[in-house]
């Protein structure tokens, strides 16, 4: 075996490649059809559109083409015994198949495809349909059923209908609220193998079974909290506020009760920034700085919010007691002055000493009144 240096082996592989791709553009110049295609640089025949072939010497035929030839590209010319625009249709089937039916008459048309002369009461593209009690009656089932007669060998007819209806000619809608789907007092609306529910206020779902959470804007402000009703909500509100949602502030009371041991120990205070004052109301009566009045609707607030019937009989007691004190001290202060000025009386009269022991024992009388 003789050893062959690589330069060597790599000088002859060049060699070789350079003949064969000689030969190779060689013969594409030679076979290949160049009125359908083309040489190209590594010696490849390349086709125009409409042909095949190693060396484009093949037409395309037209898509779709079955029993066909072609001269040019996208023809379809038929071979014998066929016809048609794809080459599809045998001129023979009458002889080869008979596709018509019941006796029918098997006819080639010009076009190349085959129809059938049908006998009385049968008809279709091969006759194998019988003129039956639907096409007779005019096929009379109604909103959409189907009519059935067995191919047309049936006595009589019968109606296949679709959902919602029945009936021998599917005429009648079927009542979907017969069975009163609809809960809470919803109004239930027939629809065609359907029906809808109109919920009433506070219900919804395809049923009206889902109460509506009346909560869940957070309806109660100021801290209240929300209870869920039938279509509406209960707000139970903190001190202090009132009204549906709590939106209402309630008006601080005109006094104040210190809270005892006992309902006879809750004693009125009067707030040490205020006078109170009892005033007449008048047309053009105004009020100074300083003073309210006490009305009777006030008054009627301060009993619903705390004052029970004991504590208002002992503040009738207190202010009874009050006004006998105030009395009796009036008279006690009237009857001092009418003695001073009986005094006073005496002292301008002239007779000097008849003055001086009137006005001595009047005063030796109011001393001994005091010292008692």
């Amino acid at each position: 075996m003789l050893w062959c240096p690589p330069l060597l082996l790599s000088a002859l592989c060049w060699v070789l490649f350079i003949y064969q791709t000689s030969v190779t553009a060689d013969e594409c110049a030679e076979r290949c059809d160049l009125y359908h295609g083309h040489c190209d640089e590594d010696g490849v025949c390349r086709c125009d559109p409409g042909w095949d072939g190693p060396f484009c010497e093949d037409c395309v035929k037209m898509p779709g083409c079955v029993h066909g030839v072609c001269h040019q590209p996208w023809q379809c010319m038929c071979l014998s015994d066929w016809a048609g625009k794809f080459c599809d249709k045998d001129l023979h089937i009458c002889e080869r198949s008979n596709p018509c039916q019941n006796g029918a008459e098997c006819v080639i048309t010009p076009e190349g495809d085959y129809s059938c002369n049908c006998p009385e009461s049968f008809h279709g593209k091969n006759c194998e349909l019988k003129r039956g009690p639907c096409e007779i009656e005019g096929f009379p089932c109604q909103n959409g059923g189907t009519c059935q007669d067995n191919g047309g060998y049936a006595e009589t007819f019968t109606c296949r209908c679709l959902a919602g209806y029945v009936g021998r000619l599917c005429e009648t809608d079927v009542d979907d609220c017969l069975m009163r789907p609809c809960a809470n007092g919803a109004t239930c609306i027939d629809g065609v193998n359907r029906f809808s529910c109109e919920c009433p206020h506070g219900f919804q779902g395809r049923f009206c079974t889902v109460n509506i959470d009346d909560c869940a804007g957070q309806p109660c402000h100021n801290g209240g909290r929300c209870y869920d009703r039938v279509g509406d909500y209960e707000c139970y509100c903190p001190g202090g506020f009132t009204g549906k949602s709590c939106e209402i502030l309630v008006p601080r009371p005109t006094w104040e009760y210190e809270t005892g041991t006992s309902p006879l120990d809750r004693v009125p205070s009067v707030p040490p920034t205020r006078t109170v004052s009892s005033t007449r109301g008048t047309v053009g009566s105004t009020e100074k700085p300083g003073h309210f009045k006490i009305s009777v609707k006030e008054v009627v607030t301060q009993r619903e919010h705390g004052l029970s019937k004991l504590q208002l009989i002992t503040i009738a007691v207190l202010g009874v007691i009050t006004v006998l004190v105030i009395i009796l001290t009036v008279l006690l202060v009237v009857r001092h002055r009418n003695r001073g000025a009986s005094c006073w009386c005496q002292r301008s009269s002239p007779d000097t000493k008849t003055h001086y022991h009137q006005c001595q024992g009047t005063s030796q009388e109011h001393k001994k009144t005091t010292e008692l």
